[in-house]
């Protein structure tokens, strides 16, 4: 098959070409993952919908069908409770806590670490709370009175909360982040053990970023989650007949065997699509994805720009203008795709 028939079932996967009818969290758990340290989230979300609510994604993070944390390269990131479940208990096999980068400058050995955890859970039992407040009721403790400042910062020293599945962002209070407890979401499904995790990661990875190598799907869980070579390896040759190896233009590349039917089947599609910067279609298998981002262009993705895609191809960069958006095609070329005056009155509505 072509990589044209590839991206095109690619995008159907990831509810691009065509949108879905489907939930905020549902469009989440399709992807995997959102970016929430960049990018906007929102629209990465309405832009896969049939019908988009503009407070949707809002809203079920209320509810808890969504949760914020802390996950691949130390960003944040929107997940259904069963992704973070998945890939928390990916990142926290890494045991980073425990090098004694972290022991000499925290002055927390390994085996306090489930007593300070206890602690943390502890302090949030009766609702969210902000790190400074949670800091006050750790700290109470003479045993772990010394972490106070650790505590307040919301970032690296609370990661390892997180990745263990104790917490998660709350609802911001005042302009300030607030943490709440996992265990009092009625969706949090608890952290699977390690072999199920990764099994589960890449077959989640294949069904929304396939076909794929072994190297993208390194760069996903290795290179994003610290998990080794050596158990990605393992995971990818124990899932045996679920996965099927095709090429696509000659290369070699791994597929869900359950998606090879419907994949065979694909037609190249030029759908144009504006995504915001950072979209998940581009962080997904990475800007070194030579099919999805032409090499000489990826600068301009790496830091953000928003993006225009043709049949899954990133081939310009878009900016708000008077009425909607300005386009400039990489090829510098003036060209107007049947679907560009649709997707720009899309954009304007989208975002509102």
């Amino acid at each position: 098959m072509t990589w044209a028939q590839a991206l095109a079932w690619r995008m159907a996967r990831q509810l691009l070409a065509p949108a879905g009818r489907l939930r905020a969290d549902e469009v989440v758990g399709r992807l995997g993952a959102i970016p929430a340290w960049s990018g906007n989230p929102g629209y990465a979300v309405r832009v896969r919908q049939t019908e988009p609510e503009p407070d949707e994604l809002d809203r079920v993070l209320a509810q808890g069908r969504v949760v914020k944390v802390f996950a691949f390269r130390g960003g944040t990131y929107l997940m259904t409770p069963a992704s973070a479940a998945v890939y928390l208990a990916l990142r926290s096999a890494s045991r980073m806590w425990e090098r004694r980068s972290w022991r000499d400058h925290y002055r927390v050995e390994p085996g306090e670490w489930p007593a300070l955890r206890a602690a943390v859970r502890e302090a949030l039992a009766d609702g969210p709370l902000t790190p400074d407040e949670v800091a006050a009721e750790v700290t109470t403790s003479a045993r772990f009175a010394h972490l106070g400042p650790a505590l307040s910062a919301a970032n690296t020293f609370l990661k390892p909360f997180f990745w263990q599945g104790d917490v998660c962002f709350g609802p911001t209070r005042n302009g300030q982040a607030t943490l709440q407890a996992l265990a009092q979401n009625r969706y949090w499904p608890g952290l699977p053990e390690l072999q199920e995790a990764g099994r589960q990661a890449v077959l989640a990875y294949l069904s929304a970023y396939g076909p794929t190598t072994p190297e993208r799907v390194h760069y996903w869980l290795g290179e994003g989650l610290g998990t080794g070579r050596q158990r990605i390896a393992g995971w990818l040759a124990g899932l045996g007949e679920q996965l099927t190896e095709i090429e696509v233009e000659g290369e070699p590349a791994l597929v869900h065997t359950d998606h090879v039917e419907d994949l065979m089947a694909a037609s190249p599609t030029g759908a144009v699509r504006f995504l915001t910067g950072h979209d998940q279609w581009v962080l997904g298998t990475g800007t070194a994805d030579v099919h999805v981002v032409p090499p000489e262009h990826r600068p301009a993705v790496s830091r953000g720009a928003n993006l225009v895609i043709t049949g899954g191809v990133v081939c310009g960069t878009w900016r708000l203008a008077g009425d909607g958006p300005a386009v400039s095609w990489f090829d510098g070329a003036d060209r107007s795709p049947p679907e560009l005056a649709e997707q720009s009155l899309r954009v304007r509505e989208l975002l509102g």
